[in-house]
């Protein structure tokens, strides 16, 4: 049985289904009504190299906040069910991506400790992209995090237009991300013995 998972969860604001396959780049393109954010989730899905696939929609009438949290969540259920017991995973996880002006930085550990350190939201970063704001990404993350039992750390080294600063943190999660789920050993990466 390979690493996979399906995951459904719907709620009175969203419906999201996520597909994962860790070991295939083979996905379909993200259907979320909501265009920016389509466009991170393909983003996510080619620059990791996973089989990440989005169907979702949400109360976007009101805002996307409930629809790009909710889908960090259950991609992050569906990161939980396909990674398994983790062995054998890196396990951690580094990007540098550049995006014209900008510069983004994430750091992973899967080890099954959520926490979320979210630099951006200190600094001035002006604007949105189709509505999707920073602060909607930090969201995500937190969701993905919290679902997945994920460490991550954001820096934004350059930057201040959403847009850029948006796409080039998602790209380096997305780098980050594949070299962390990828299995290197037979062992389990933790002195613990578990994660």
């Amino acid at each position: 049985m390979g690493r996979t998972a399906t995951v459904h969860r719907q709620t009175s604001e969203t419906d999201i289904t996520v597909r994962l396959d860790l070991d295939s780049a083979k996905y379909d393109a993200p259907s979320t009504e909501h265009g920016f954010f389509d466009h991170m989730l393909d983003a996510l899905a080619r620059h990791s190299r996973l089989g990440i696939s989005v169907q979702g929609r949400g109360d976007l009438h009101i805002e996307p906040h409930h629809l790009i949290e909710d889908t960090g969540i259950t991609l992050g259920q569906a990161m939980t069910q396909a990674l398994g017991d983790r062995k054998g995973i890196e396990r951690y996880g580094s990007a540098f991506v550049p995006m014209d002006e900008t510069l983004a930085h994430v750091v992973i550990d899967l080890s099954g400790r959520a926490h979320l350190a979210f630099e951006p939201e200190t600094l001035d970063v002006y604007g949105d992209a189709g509505g999707m704001t920073h602060y909607h990404l930090r969201e995500f993350l937190r969701g993905f995090c919290n679902h997945a039992g994920a460490n991550v750390h954001v820096r934004l080294l350059a930057g201040r237009e959403a847009h850029h600063v948006i796409e080039a943190i998602m790209k380096a999660f997305a780098r980050a991300l594949r070299d962390a789920v990828a299995v290197t050993s037979e062992a389990m990466p933790s002195t613990k013995g578990s994660l």
